[in-house]
């Protein structure tokens, strides 16, 4: 995928030039980089305050962008409305519950009703080595208003009930959790905190994703085949390469889209409680812890080396860095040096809340920048540049000569079982499969045979 080398000036591939295949790859690393930015920041949060500060913190985040999120993947896909089969379908499209890693199924009954159950929750597998009490935390006092939350997007008269959730007994339990789904006419409508509001007047909120690719409709190209949108029937067993490329473009971008909102919000909830300063501190840590763990995962599911040519690459797909039409970034490679720079644009226009790419923009991000290099060719070396022509921030990389020893906020990023994940059920399916549902709620994963992964794009 380097595609031109290390030629003067040769540019790396974008988003808009990556195959059917490429982009249902590109969405999967999305999605599971969206449920990682947690494990980015919130060991920040529980070594300055403790766990129930962290508890309140990640509340007030997942509470302030999923939402916002929430209801533009609905309007995006074409699958807006007010039932369980909406709220279930915004869950398979959402950084909370990437799939495989976060392996929820589905039920629906009417309406009004359904289930759903994990048959693998990567984060509990994460959070249960910490001890109950972060267990109770998370699958108790998050889950609870968190969910309900994500339902409220679609219907806020939509209630999330447990039939059984961890702490597990007996600890092998399956599915690790299980839970009812209603939606009463008569329930007081849930209404959302003021942090939904800050969130959903950012520029991030209201970014318009630019499209390419075709909608898989007769006489396209074979490669672009798929669903043109998630507007048919909830799939239980949905996989990113039953869409057509249009809708992978579109499910990437907003995946990363994702990400800027929930940043956002976890800065948020930090000044709210500890003033400006902290916030863009540790908001600055989980980025760099983020940058990297997500750079190393993408070089490794596209094969690519350790070339200027393959670090510009992975700049070019990093989903910090989209979508386009939020974050302007220029990347490419002269000689054996790798230019990055950040074009102006609504990322470096926000103004309310700090994020990500203000972060950059004002100086705090530069080990960020240098993680994500550091991920391709651990020698990598980044300095502060100066901007050209319209550009506000500039970093220059080199290859150097020694090995530079990996960012303690990427390493404590490392602690979650998604630094290693492995996808599984990937690749188009036989049409006569859509809809089955072959993994049951006791579904062992060791038991899944997994296929290549890996696609070069050289």
């Amino acid at each position: 995928m380097s595609g031109g080398g290390t030629e003067p000036g040769s540019i790396p591939r974008s988003m808009a030039e990556l195959s059917h295949a490429e982009l249902a790859i590109l969405g999967r690393e999305y999605l599971l980089g969206g449920q990682m930015i947690d494990r980015a920041g919130m060991p920040h949060l529980i070594s300055h305050w403790g766990r129930d500060e962290m508890r309140d913190i990640a509340i007030d985040e997942w509470m302030g962008a999923s939402p916002i999120y929430t209801k533009r993947m609905q309007r995006a896909l074409r699958f807006e409305g007010d039932s369980v089969t909406t709220i279930f379908k915004g869950m398979q499209l959402d950084v909370g519950a990437p799939p495989e890693f976060m392996d929820f199924r589905y039920k629906v009954e009417d309406d009004n009703n359904g289930e759903f159950w994990l048959a693998h929750c990567g984060a509990l597998m994460d959070v249960e080595p910490m001890g109950d009490d972060y267990v109770v935390a998370m699958c108790h006092h998050i889950e609870d208003p968190t969910f309900d939350a994500t339902a409220c997007a679609s219907n806020p008269r939509a209630h999330m009930e447990p039939i059984h959730r961890p702490p597990r007994v007996p600890d092998d339990r399956h599915p690790h959790c299980h839970w009812s789904v209603d939606i009463d006419p008569a329930r007081e409508p849930l209404t959302f905190p003021e942090v939904t509001g800050r969130i959903g007047a950012t520029l991030a909120a209201g970014t318009e994703i630019e499209l390419f690719g075709t909608d898989g409709g007769p006489g396209e190209d074979p490669d672009d085949a798929g669903w043109p949108d998630y507007a048919a029937a909830l799939d239980p067993d949905m996989r990113l390469e039953d869409f057509s490329r249009r809708a992978l473009s579109i499910i990437c971008q907003e995946a990363a889209l994702q990400g800027h909102l929930l940043s956002m919000s976890f800065i948020a909830g930090i000044e709210a409680r500890h003033g400006t300063e902290l916030a863009v501190e540790i908001g600055a840590r989980q980025l760099c812890g983020i940058s990297g763990l997500t750079a190393g995962r993408l070089r490794a599911a596209f094969g690519l080396g350790s070339s200027p040519a393959d670090i510009a690459q992975v700049f070019e797909l990093h989903p910090v860095f989209h979508p386009r039409s939020y974050v302007q970034l220029e990347v490419t490679v002269h000689d054996d040096t790798v230019p990055v720079e950040l074009g102006p644009g609504d990322a470096l226009a926000e103004v309310s809340i700090d994020s990500w790419i203000t972060i950059l923009r004002d100086g705090g991000g530069d080990d960020a920048i240098a993680a994500i290099a550091r991920a391709v060719d651990p020698r990598a070396t980044s300095r502060p540049a100066e901007p050209t022509g319209d550009n506000l921030a500039a970093w220059e990389i080199t290859i150097g000569t020694e090995v530079v020893p990996e960012a303690a906020d990427v390493a404590l990023a490392r602690f979650s079982s998604g630094a290693d994940f492995t996808f599984r059920r990937t690749g188009r399916r036989d049409p006569d499969a859509v809809g089955s549902d072959s993994d049951s709620a006791d579904s062992d994963r060791s038991n899944i045979t997994p296929p290549e992964q890996t696609v070069s794009i050289r």
